[in-house]
C-alpha cells in the first residue's frame, strides 16, 4: 500500500521529480539530492513498505541486486575505490524517510565521509552473552 504522505511513494508516482538512474518491476534508483559523495544514489522498492522489519524478504533481495548493480556501475563509471551500502531501520538509526531504502554511497580516497561510530574493543563476556540471545532467536 502506498503511503499517502511517503516522499518516495510520491517519488514512484511521478508527483515529485527525481533523476532516475534505474528501474526495474520491484525497484527503483535515483540519485540522492543531499550526496555524501558523487554518485550517492538511493535504492527502493516501489511498493511501499516502512522499514527492514516491514519489507518482504524476495524484495529486500531484488533492492540488494538492484543495489549491487549500482554499485558496480559506480566503479566502472565514476572510478570510485570503494562502495558503502547503508540501511537505516527507525529513528534511532537516523531513518528520516519511513520507507525503506538503501544507500549506495560511492567512495573516494581522501572523500573525508567517516563512519557514524568509532571502532573500539567491546566486552569479550557481553559480545558472548549477546551472541547467545541472538543464536537462540534465530535458532527458533
Amino acid at each position: 500500500m502506498r503511503g499517502v504522505s511517503c516522499l518516495f511513494c510520491k517519488i514512484i508516482a511521478g508527483e515529485i521529480p527525481s533523476t532516475r538512474i534505474y528501474e526495474d518491476a520491484t525497484t527503483i534508483a535515483f540519485m540522492d539530492i543531499n550526496p555524501g559523495t558523487r554518485g550517492h544514489a538511493l535504492v527502493i522498492p516501489k511498493a511501499h513498505a516502512t522499514d527492514i522489519h516491514d519489507v518482504p524478504a524476495d524484495v529486500l533481495a531484488d533492492m540488494a541486486k538492484t543495489a549491487q548493480r549500482v554499485a558496480g556501475a559506480a566503479k566502472a563509471q565514476l572510478g570510485c575505490a570503494g562502495v558503502n551500502l547503508v540501511q537505516s531501520s527507525g529513528s534511532a538509526a537516523f531513518q528520516s524517510v519511513f520507507h525503506i531504502h538503501f544507500h549506495v554511497i560511492p567512495r573516494y580516497e581522501g572523500d573525508g565521509v567517516r563512519l557514524p561510530w568509532t571502532p573500539t574493543p567491546g566486552n569479550k563476556e557481553d559480545i558472548a552473552k549477546t551472541a547467545d540471545k541472538l543464536r537462540a532467536s534465530l535458532a527458533g
